[in-house]
């Protein structure tokens, strides 16, 4: 989805550096979303299936926790 790629987009522009859930909503605020702060754990969780990515041993976006998401370092 085009939340989904505005996610992507904003954790790799911040590639290796934590982003908080309220950053990444600065990040796709004033795009047409009613995006709230824990549903963003919902699209990170989706575009991470798209990715085929493990939430265990994650390969592109890492949780951490009680702080927000990062994608890794590659």
């Amino acid at each position: 989805t085009s939340l989904e790629y505005e996610l992507l987009l904003s954790l790799a522009r911040a590639r290796g550096r934590v982003k908080s859930r309220e950053q990444i909503l600065d990040d796709i605020a004033g795009r047409d979303y009613d995006v709230y702060d824990r549903s963003i754990d919902v699209h990170i969780s989706a575009l991470r299936q798209k990715l085929g990515d493990n939430p265990k041993d994650p390969t592109y976006i890492r949780t951490v926790r009680s702080v927000g998401y990062m994608m890794v370092k590659q």
